[in-house]
């Protein structure tokens, strides 16, 4: 796998390129045998759509056993929320693409989520950003989780300092570059990023009270991880919130498929799941 950084020089955060290239090799060495079977399918980019393997192998239940509830959009209180349209989550040439590429293909996450974008700019609803950099004294935390350690030897979200955006065009911590123009518009709302998976540490929170929004539209990378932490601070704020389910997808490692694991938790918890298509149409009738 080639690498997405510049390999003149290795980056700040005492992380070389030798090492992360050897942390990416392990990582994807251990999901080989999950995401084999998917392999062939994801060199032709992802799909408009998420496939109909997909709508099967994840459908809700005929016969629900839990209360269905919906969230209605509401002009001036609904904004949409995008975790993570970065790089190294979406892209083949990002550092996780081993592990969650197979559930992005299936699911048609990319361009799901640039749906979302159009409509959401059509409708001049507010779009929100809330992105995930590491700084270089980031990776002299004394204690991490699993996933926290395995960002960190990777390289995964990279940058030289947070003042400074050197080397971040066309890095992994980039936006993926379809999403430029709507998230570099000069009216999308960047938050400051989040640091393990939920916005309890960054100011989205803060953006959406401000613009007197109530009201989410969740997409994003990555289901089991940030995605589903927002979506949980999101509710213990008051917010309510709809996920769009195949704007998003998971790791699928031996441990387990992490975009089933949060399906299942979407449907516990949010106040609406609904499909691209739907959420499409939904905010184009709010307009």
């Amino acid at each position: 796998m080639e690498h997405f950084y510049d390999d003149e020089d290795d980056c700040t955060c005492g992380t070389s390129h030798e090492q992360v290239d050897k942390a990416r090799r392990r990582l994807l060495a251990g999901a080989a045998g999950v995401v084999a079977a998917g392999t062939a399918g994801l060199a032709g980019g992802a799909a408009l759509a998420a496939s109909n393997e997909a709508h099967a192998k994840y459908a809700d239940p005929e016969k629900p056993g839990l209360p269905q509830v919906d969230m209605e959009i509401e002009k001036g209180r609904t904004a949409l929320v995008v975790t993570d349209p970065q790089v190294d989550f979406l892209s083949e040439k990002g550092v996780t693409w081993g592990v969650v590429g197979e559930s992005v293909t299936e699911q048609g996450t990319v361009d799901n989520i640039e749906r979302l974008f159009i409509a959401a700019k059509a409708a001049k609803m507010p779009v929100f950003i809330s992105p995930h950099y590491y700084y270089p004294h980031d990776h002299k935390w004394q204690f991490e989780g699993t996933l926290e350690k395995t960002m960190h030897s990777i390289g995964m979200f990279d940058r030289p300092g947070p003042l400074s955006l050197e080397g971040f065009d066309g890095s992994g911590a980039d936006w993926m570059p379809q999403y430029k123009k709507y998230i570099e518009d000069g009216e999308t709302i960047i938050c400051s990023p989040h640091k393990v998976y939920s916005p309890a540490q960054n100011d989205l929170n803060l953006q959406l009270r401000k613009r007197g929004i109530d009201k989410v539209i969740l997409a994003g990378m990555s289901a089991n991880l940030c995605t589903q932490a927002h979506l949980y601070e999101l509710l213990e704020l008051g917010f309510e919130v709809a996920v769009v389910r195949d704007a998003t997808a998971g790791a699928k490692v031996p441990e387990g498929d992490g975009y089933l694991a949060a399906i299942i938790n979407f449907r516990m918890v949010a106040n609406g799941l609904w499909w691209t298509e739907d959420a499409v149409e939904r905010i184009a009738r709010s307009a």
